[in-house]
C-alpha cells in the first residue's frame, strides 16, 4: 500500500525545483515564462481523500507549505488572510482566539466551551477554545472548510473545519531546514526541521520552533515598563512506518512550553471628567472611582494584575492505516494534556475592581475509526467517533476597590461523545455527481461549579453584607448534566460542465450541542444550561478556470437558517452584572463570495489574487438585561462586507537568484462584537496592509525583509462593557511589526 500522505503532490521534488525559478501565489500558481505561465493543480484533503480543490463540491480555502512560511501564517489568528468571511477575535490580547465563519461563531471566553468550527491537527480534534492558541511550525498545508462538515468529520463541526496538516516524514531523502529571524520589539526566532530515512520502511521528521520577544506591544504605566514579552519553545515529532505492503503507521508526539505575558485592552468610562463631557464609552470619562484614560494610546494603560502567561501542553497521536478487502481502515488516536495559568484586569484600570487570576486545565482523549472505499462510479466513507474531556479553571476574584472583598470560581466539566457518520458520493453520469451523509451523535455534559464570596476583608464584604470573619458565602452553585442527541445530514450534487468548470449545490445540518457557562455567577439562574444550536445551509456555487488555465475562479452563495443561536449576553440580575451565555431564538444568515487567481502570460511572474465577501445576518428577538431586544440585531463578529487583495512579482537577477515583491491588503466593514449590538462595543472598518521583500537562491536559501500591518493601523477585536461598574474595555490587534527572515535548506 502507498502510504496516503496528507502533504499535497504541489510538495513533491518536481514541484519544488519549479519553486526555484518560478513565481507562486497562495494557491500554488507557478510561472516559467510567458509562453508556460499556468496554474497549479492544488490538492485537498477535505473530505478525507486527496482531491484536486477544483473537484470538491464545497468552499475549500488552502494555503501551502510555502506560502505558510513566507506569509507568517503563525497561529489561528491569520486566518483571514486567506479565507474569505472569517473574522478572528481574542478577549484578551494573545490568550483566546475565537474563530467566526459566514457569521457563526463563539461569542465566549471559556475553556469549558468547544468551538463552533472544528478545529483539527493531523485530523486530532481540539474540543476546548483553550487549546487554540498554539504557535504553527513545519506545516504542509492548511484548509478552511466552510458549513457543516459532521458527515466526514469525528467531531461536529458547525461553522465548517479548520484542518491544520503537519508536514510528513518522507522515505526519500534526508533534508534539513533552518528559519531565523528578527524584528522590532527586540523579536528573535529559530525554527528547524530535520527528516531523515531510517530503514527502507521508516522516517523520522523532528521540528522545532523558539520565539523570544524581549518587549511587549502594550506600556503598563502603573508598574512603568511594557507588557507583552514571549518566551515561547515548541517541538514535535513525527515517525512513519510503513509496516507492510498494506499498513502503515505515523505516530506524532508534540509539545510546547509557554512562558510568556499577556497583552492588555484599552479602558473606557462611563462619567464625565473635566476634559470630558461626551461620557459614557471613551477613555477619557472615568469610572466610579475617578479614573480616567486621557493618553489616546490604545496601547497604554494602568492596568493591576500580573501580566505573566504561562502555558504547557502535550500532543499525541498514532494514525494507522491498513487495506482490507473492502478499503481502507483508519484507526486514528489522539491525546491533549494542558494546563495554564494567567491574570486579567476586566476593568482595565489601576484599582482592583474586577481583577482575577485564572487557571485551566484540559485532558481530552479522543479515537476515530474510519473505513473508506469506492468501485467504479461509487465511492464512501464510514466512521465511528469517541472522545471524552475533563476541563477544570478556576476564576480568584480581587474585588477590594468596589466590593471589599475577594471570591473564587469552579468549574469542572466532563463531556463524553459517541458518534457514527457515513458519506457517499455516486457519479450517476461522466458530469453529474450526487453526495449524501448522516450523522448521529450523542454528547453528555456535566459540570460541578460554583462562585463563592470569601468576605476576606474588614468590617464586611458590600457584595453580600456579611461580617468579616463569616464563613464563605455561596453566591451561585450548580451540579447539573445535559444530554443531546443530534442527527445531522448532507446532500449535495456535483455538475462538470465542462473539463475546467465545476457546478454544485448542496443542503446540509450542522448541530452544536448544549453546554454550561462557566464564569464567575452572581446568580444561579445565570448557571443555567444553555440548549444546543442548529444550523441548517444551504449552497451554490462555481468553480474553473478560464483564459488558458491563466485565471482561476471561485464563487459561492449561500443562506443559513441559524436556530437557537448560543451567544453571549449581559446579565445584570446578580449584584455584580456578568456576561453568560444563552440563546437566543434564531439567526437568519445569507451571503456571498468570489476568490479570483490571476497568472497573465503577458506579465511575465506576475500574479494576483483577489477575495471579495458579503454577509447580512439578523437575530430574532431576544431577552436582554434591559428587556426584550427586538428582532434585527446583526450577529456578532459578521462585517456586511471584505475584501482582499495580493499581489506578486518575481524576476530573475542573477543566475539561479531571483526576487519578489509581495503585498496583501485586507479591508474589514464595520461589525458588532456582542448580540446586544452595543454602540460601546463595535468595530470600525479598517484595512490591513503587509508587504514583503525576498530574495532567493534556487529553492534552498531565502532571504525576506517582512512588514505586517505596515501602516499601523488600530483596529478593535473585542470589548467588554461594565458601564455599571462604570467602566469598560476594547481589545486592539497588533500595531506594526517589521523584521528580516533568513531561511536554509539542506
Amino acid at each position: 500500500m502507498r502510504f496516503l500522505s496528507q502533504q499535497t503532490t504541489t510538495n513533491s521534488p518536481q514541484i519544488r525545483s519549479l519553486r526555484a525559478i518560478c513565481a507562486a501565489t497562495a494557491v500554488a500558481v507557478y510561472s516559467c515564462g510567458a509562453s508556460a505561465a499556468m496554474l497549479e493543480e492544488v490538492l485537498v484533503t477535505a473530505q478525507k481523500r486527496e482531491q484536486s480543490v477544483m473537484d470538491v463540491g464545497l468552499a475549500v480555502s488552502v494555503i501551502d507549505e510555502s506560502e505558510i512560511r513566507d506569509r507568517r501564517i503563525t497561529a489561528v489568528t491569520d486566518i483571514p488572510l486567506f479565507t474569505p468571511n472569517a473574522t478572528i477575535k481574542e478577549f484578551i490580547p494573545g490568550l483566546m482566539p475565537i474563530i467566526t465563519i459566514r457569521g457563526v461563531g463563539l461569542n465566549d471566553f471559556n475553556a469549558a466551551n468547544n468551538p463552533t468550527t472544528g478545529v483539527f491537527i493531523d485530523e486530532v480534534p481540539l474540543s476546548s477554545l483553550a487549546l487554540l492558541s498554539s504557535d504553527f511550525y513545519d506545516l504542509a498545508r492548511m484548509e478552511v472548510a466552510k458549513g457543516p462538515q459532521g458527515t466526514v468529520y469525528g467531531r461536529n463541526a458547525t461553522a465548517g473545519a479548520l484542518n491544520i496538516v503537519t508536514a510528513d516524514p518522507n522515505l526519500e531523502e534526508r533534508e534539513a531546514r533552518i528559519q531565523v529571524g528578527a524584528g522590532n520589539y527586540e523579536s528573535a526566532d529559530i525554527e528547524g526541521m530535520l527528516n531523515t530515512p531510517i530503514s527502507d520502511s521508516i522516517a523520522l521528521r523532528v521540528a522545532a520552533k523558539a520565539i523570544n520577544q524581549g518587549e511587549g506591544y502594550w506600556n503598563n504605566r502603573a508598574i512603568g515598563t511594557d507588557i507583552g514579552q514571549r518566551d515561547v519553545i515548541t517541538g514535535r515529532a513525527k515517525l512513519l512506518w510503513q509496516a507492510s505492503d498494506r499498513t502503515d503507521v505515523v505516530f506524532r508526539i508534540e509539545g510546547q512550553r509557554v512562558r510568556s505575558e499577556l497583552g492588555a485592552p484599552e479602558f473606557f468610562g462611563a462619567s464625565p471628567t473635566a476634559n470630558e463631557s461626551a461620557c459614557p464609552g471613551l477613555p477619557s470619562c472615568s469610572n466610579l472611582l475617578g479614573y480616567s484614560d486621557t493618553d489616546g494610546d490604545p496601547f497604554g494603560g494602568d492596568w493591576s494584575v500580573n501580566p505573566d502567561y504561562d502555558m504547557d501542553q502535550v500532543v499525541t497521536s498514532l494514525r494507522i492505516d491498513h487495506e482490507i478487502a473492502l478499503g481502507t481502515l483508519t484507526s486514528l488516536t489522539g491525546y491533549v494534556d494542558f494546563d495554564r495559568s494567567y491574570s486579567a484586569d476586566v476593568d482595565a484600570s489601576p484599582a482592583q475592581i474586577t481583577d482575577f487570576d485564572n487557571t485551566d486545565t484540559v485532558e481530552q482523549f479522543s479515537q476515530e475509526f474510519r473505513l473508506t472505499g469506492g468501485a467504479d462510479a461509487f465511492t464512501w466513507q464510514l466512521g465511528a467517533f469517541y472522545s471524552r474531556e475533563d476541563i477544570e479553571t478556576t476564576y480568584a476574584g480581587s474585588l477590594q476597590a468596589l466590593l471589599n472583598t475577594t471570591s473564587f470560581t469552579s468549574t469542572e466539566i466532563e463531556a463524553t461523545t459517541y458518534a457514527l457518520f457515513a458519506n457517499a458520493e455516486y457519479a450517476l453520469n461522466g458530469s453529474v455527481t450526487l453526495i449524501g451523509g448522516i450523522r448521529v451523535s450523542d454528547e453528555e455534559k456535566s459540570n460541578i461549579g460554583s462562585t463563592q464570596d470569601l468576605v476576606s476583608l474588614p468590617p464586611a464584604s458590600y457584595l453580600t453584607f456579611a461580617p468579616f470573619g463569616s464563613p464563605p458565602v455561596t453566591l451561585a452553585a450548580v451540579d447539573d448534566s445535559v444530554s443531546d442527541t443530534e442527527t445531522d445530514w448532507r446532500i449535495g450534487l456535483n455538475w462538470q460542465l465542462t473539463d475546467t468548470i465545476l457546478l454544485y449545490t448542496s443542503a446540509s445540518q450542522g448541530t452544536k450541542s448544549g453546554g454550561f457557562f462557566t464564569g464567575v455567577a452572581t446568580q444561579p439562574e445565570q448557571l443555567q444550561p444553555y440548549d444546543q444550536e442548529t444550523l441548517t445551509a444551504y449552497e451554490v456555487g462555481a468553480k474553473g478556470q478560464i483564459a488558458d488555465g491563466q485565471l482561476r475562479y471561485e464563487a459561492a452563495a449561500f443562506i443559513y437558517d441559524y436556530e437557537d443561536v448560543q451567544t453571549y449576553i449581559r446579565d445584570n440580575s446578580g449584584v455584580v452584572p456578568t456576561q453568560r451565555l444563552g440563546n437566543v431564538a434564531g439567526a437568519d444568515i445569507y451571503g456571498g463570495e468570489l476568490s479570483l487567481t490571476w497568472l497573465p502570460q503577458a506579465l511575465d511572474g506576475f500574479s494576483a489574487m483577489f477575495t471579495a465577501a458579503y454577509l447580512d445576518t439578523e437575530l430574532s428577538s431576544f431577552d436582554g438585561p434591559e428587556g426584550t431586544v427586538p428582532a434585527g440585531n446583526q450577529l456578532p463578529n459578521a462585517p456586511d462586507k471584505s475584501f482582499s487583495i495580493d499581489l506578486r512579482y518575481r524576476t530573475q537577477v542573477a543566475g539561479n537568484w531571483s526576487l519578489e515583491l509581495a503585498v496583501d491588503s485586507r479591508y474589514q466593514d464595520d461589525v458588532n462584537l456582542d448580540a446586544l449590538n452595543d454602540p460601546f462595543l463595535t468595530s470600525e472598518s479598517f484595512t490591513i496592509t503587509n508587504a514583503r521583500l525576498s530574495l532567493y537562491r534556487g529553492d534552498d536559501l531565502d532571504i525576506s525583509l517582512w512588514g505586517k500591518n505596515v501602516t499601523d493601523e488600530e483596529y478593535v477585536l473585542q470589548g467588554l462593557n461594565q458601564l455599571a461598574f462604570g467602566n469598560g474595555y476594547r481589545v486592539y490587534g497588533p500595531p506594526r511589526t517589521l523584521g528580516i527572515s533568513l531561511s536554509k535548506k539542506f
